[in-house]
């Protein structure tokens, strides 16, 4: 039991909860920093890293047959973690401000939902299975939040690199708002009122 727990693709969705607080923290520290962009590429390495780690330790617990059923919870919690943590960074420091709120909290809306529902199903011995549309909805989420921690030291390299991230936010929305549209319909067929 211990061994796939600590297997390969388990340490790596362990690790991306882990880049969760180092990520904030970049943020608290360029904050003191005045004017330095360190701590923003330090935050934009460590979401990009622990976004990639998102594909690669179901990939090779696919491939290596090493699915767990810690696996399986952590994942997607591991997931709304890192996404739910840079979005409020994001909206504290002002990187995400105005209508550019209302894709923020959509996304964190329908994270939270959607794991409710998932709760309830589990306990029904429902299972409701990721689409394709899903996963391209946190593949947008992550390009988007990625844009935009590198937002401003980013914009001095690239112009515009805020606002794609802004866009891609609003992209990432859209799709949310569909894909968690879609669970809740397969969902409702199991609810009991």
């Amino acid at each position: 039991m211990a061994s796939k727990a600590l297997n390969l693709p388990n340490i790596l969705t362990y690790a991306r909860i882990l880049a969760v607080p180092l990520v904030v923290l970049c943020f608290f520290v360029e904050g003191r920093l005045h004017g330095s962009d360190t701590a923003r590429w330090w935050a934009v390495f460590l979401f990009a890293t622990a976004s990639i780690t998102d594909w690669l330790d179901g990939y090779l617990a696919r491939i290596w047959q090493q699915t767990s059923t810690i696996g399986r919870m952590l994942d997607p919690i591991a997931d709304k973690l890192l996404v739910a943590a840079a979005l409020l960074v994001l909206a504290a420091d002002g990187t995400i401000a105005g209508w550019s709120i209302w894709a923020a909290i959509v996304i964190l809306c329908r994270e939270i939902l959607v794991s409710g529902l998932r709760e309830y199903l589990a306990e029904l011995k429902v299972s409701v299975p990721v689409t394709r549309l899903a996963k391209w909805k946190t593949a947008a989420q992550m390009v988007a939040i990625a844009f935009l921690l590198a937002g401003p030291a980013g914009d001095q390299i690239f112009p515009y690199v805020t606002e794609l991230g802004i866009l891609f936010l609003w992209i990432a929305a859209l799709i949310t708002l569909y894909t968690g549209y879609d669970y809740f319909r397969a969902g409702l067929r199991h609810i009991d009122v």
